[in-house]
């Protein structure tokens, strides 16, 4: 290559990368200074110098800044320049320069150009890729979190690569759609997840898996979530198998799952196919955690719902193993999406299913029973176990309905701790 192809490099990299002259001649400017270090030995101890191009002239020059100092007293031929040899390049210009001036000399060596050109054309791709990341930073670091649409080039060590607006992105394992294919020349919709500096450099990372494309997608396809008419309180997902998402309207004209939806489905049709055909659950937003743990998994149809808040467990009782199976999902997914879907930050709740056994609920009520018989009345807890085996299961029902001599001739009690039975039960 020779010199006079310097212009051509720089329109070839501003039309192929699509970078600002202003990027490629300074990654060339940087190249012609490795190029001088190759060439020159001790450059590297050259503490101001800098490469100028002359694109028009197709010219470049190697420039050093050096301090003048008197002829006797030159210690640092690197940095330093002569008086008498400065006096005489400024006598031409017709100016003059006094001790402790800095002055700009030109250290072009005479052959430099044609060399330097070609060595600079060789180590220029790091420069450009270095020029790339760094515009890469600027464009996209204020648009973490939006979503965009890139083109599959290829696959790098497990990584897909992504063309997006003449950049590269990096979409990592952990955040493709499992079994989602790759091809190249696929266009895709993907979240910018993060601008990340690692040791290679700016990488743009993008992802298919994250909740928030999901998100983003309900909000570019549903007028009414672009307008704050409906609001999407929560969403969780499990890439590949299910979305739940909850909204709500402050709106009573508005039905928020409705408006998700669309007519005849169109809305949230196009959303499905955006994630390869992966489900999406719309709920209703409501405070009432049994209410949604009984909509997320519908169309199961419990038998009993428990709420312990104190374990932070919801209990669903469904009539049979098989429909217990069914409202968990594969494996476990669907409950542990629930579970996700009712839960906080700081408060994490639990989802369980099982199958509802008469028998064992018929006796967990009876002890629950018991243990009230026994507390509020003051007895032990085998009596208070008789007693609901004779037909006086709570206190309300002894205080309204039970006579003394009724206990008498049923447990088999004396008559002193019948009344104070029925006593008690009434001052309950």
């Amino acid at each position: 290559m020779a010199a006079t192809d310097i212009s051509a490099l720089i329109d070839y990299y501003v039309r192929e990368k699509d970078l600002t002259r202003e990027r490629v001649t300074q990654a060339l400017e940087a190249s012609f200074l490795t190029a001088y270090a190759k060439m020159v030995p001790g450059a590297d101890r050259i503490r101001n110098i800098r490469a100028i191009i002359n694109a028009h002239k197709n010219s470049v020059k190697i420039k050093a800044d050096m301090e003048v100092v008197a002829d006797d007293d030159l210690m640092d031929p690197y940095n330093e320049v002569k008086l008498s040899t400065a006096e005489a390049l400024y006598a031409r210009k017709g100016k003059t320069v006094q001790i402790g001036d800095i002055i700009s000399l030109n250290i072009t060596p005479s052959d430099f150009g044609r060399i330097a050109v070609q060595t600079a054309r060789q180590t220029m791709q790091q420069r450009i890729r270095k020029a790339e990341q760094e515009m890469l930073a600027e464009v996209f670091q204020d648009r973490v979190g939006e979503l965009i649409t890139g083109t599959v080039r290829r696959y790098d060590k497990g990584d897909v690569i992504v063309e997006v607006d003449k950049f590269e992105g990096i979409v990592p394992s952990r955040h493709r759609i499992p079994k989602e294919d790759y091809a190249p020349g696929d266009k895709l919709r993907f979240y910018i997840v993060e601008v990340k500096e690692s040791a290679r450099g700016h990488e743009l990372i993008l992802s298919r898996s994250h909740p928030n494309l999901v998100r983003r997608l309900f909000e570019n396809e549903v007028i009414e979530i672009a307008e704050n008419t409906v609001e999407i309180v929560n969403i969780v997902r499990e890439a590949g198998y299910r979305t739940k998402l909850v909204v709500r309207s402050e709106d009573p004209n508005v039905d928020p799952i409705g408006a998700c939806v669309g007519m005849r489905g169109a809305r949230v049709k196009n959303i499905v196919n955006e994630l390869n055909h992966e489900k999406v659950d719309i709920l209703e937003y409501t405070e009432d955690k049994a209410a949604m743990v009984i909509e997320s998994l519908s169309p199961i149809d419990p038998i009993k719902v428990d709420v312990d808040k104190a374990s932070r467990t919801v209990t669903v009782y469904v009539s049979d193993d098989k429909t217990a199976a069914k409202a968990k999902g594969s494996k476990g997914k669907n409950v542990r999406l629930t579970a996700r879907l009712i839960s906080a930050p700081n408060d994490r709740w639990d989802v369980r299913v099982e199958p509802y056994d008469r028998m064992t609920q018929t006796k967990s009520i009876a002890s629950e029973g018991a243990n009230e018989l026994a507390d509020v009345l003051e007895i032990s807890r085998d009596l208070a176990e008789q007693m609901i085996a004779c037909g006086f299961t709570t206190v309300e029902g002894i205080a309204n309905h039970a006579q003394p001599e009724d206990l008498v001739d049923a447990l088999g009690i004396s008559e002193n701790q019948a009344f104070a039975i029925v006593d008690k039960a009434k001052n309950a």
